[in-house]
């Protein structure tokens, strides 16, 4: 398929560096299935042939939004689906497969920088902290708010932000569905390296120079240093991702689940009444599931 055609995900160059950009205004660029498959279209396709490529920068178009995550009826989808009997291997099947459609990102040849130049919420906070370098605005807004919406964190976010922003960082945000600015994510929380005050379209900016400047370094040592830095990053990820898989399966059979969901659409705070804390046993029975699949 001409990278042309896809709908949802664009791709285009400036000199060297690459830049996909999420281009689905109308819905905050939440994460569809077709946003998923065209997302992997373009990064198999630039693996393949990379061409002369330094850097690729993912964005969101038009600013201010990156990603408001995870789309609401492919949520909803699930949840309908996990409470029917023995469908929590499929439903677990189901996201990773859709994980790692978006984790792609890891496996380009080049280095890729987020330009998080408006709101990054959940799965597309998730994929932000999932690509090398991180660029905000300090207008921008990043949460990871499963745990509001009656869901484990998925897409690696346990992983990710652990290593990115260490335990502590970890645990605040995976576990309050806190929502921070750009300047808080970067100069607190250190989700970031860079942050870019004003206009979200500088921040895309500022991230493309730094490609520019990652474009120009010899190829061979700065490709193997990138190889050398996301081996040490990915240690457990497999592991993580589907252990988070397994966990959202068994939320998706819960009333709470179905209690986020309506508050979402709703716009009000969700009344959470599951608290028989047996509920929780589904992590050992997830580990030997998990293990069975690795």
């Amino acid at each position: 398929m001409l990278l042309e055609n896809l709908k949802s995900v664009k791709f285009l160059r400036v000199g060297r560096v690459g830049q996909i950009r999420f281009s689905v205004p109308e819905k905050m660029n939440a994460l569809t299935e077709e946003i998923a498959e065209d997302f992997n279209t373009i990064v198999s396709t630039l693996r393949r042939s990379p061409g002369n490529l330094g850097a690729v920068v993912i964005t969101g178009f038009p600013a201010p939004v990156f990603s408001a995550g995870g789309d609401l009826a492919f949520l909803q989808r699930r949840a309908d689906q996990g409470r029917k009997q023995h469908f929590h291997q499929r439903n677990s099947q189901i996201m990773n497969e859709f994980y790692h459609k978006f984790l792609s990102v890891r496996s380009l040849p080049v280095p890729t920088i987020a330009a998080v130049n408006g709101a990054a919420i959940g799965a597309g906070a998730c994929l932000a902290l999932a690509c090398d370098m991180r660029v905000f605005c300090d207008t921008a807004k990043i949460g990871f708010t499963f745990v509001s919406l009656g869901l484990h964190p998925g897409m690696g976010a346990t992983h990710f932000v652990s290593s990115v922003a260490g335990p502590e960082a970890a645990f605040r945000m995976l576990l309050s569905g806190d929502v921070v600015d750009g300047r808080e994510a970067v100069q607190d929380l250190r989700l970031g390296s860079k942050l870019v005050p004003g206009d979200p379209a500088l921040c895309v900016e500022e991230a493309t120079k730094l490609g520019e400047r990652i474009a120009r370094q010899a190829p061979i040592p700065m490709r193997g240093c990138m190889r050398s830095l996301r081996n040490i990053q990915d240690q457990g990820l497999d592991t993580a991702l589907w252990r988070e898989a397994d966990a959202q399966a068994h939320c998706y059979a819960t009333e709470d689940m179905q209690e986020g969901l309506a508050a979402l659409r709703e716009k009000r705070r969700p009344n959470f009444t599951s608290h028989d804390m047996s509920y929780t046993d589904f992590f050992n029975e997830g580990e030997t599931g998990m293990k069975a699949k690795l």
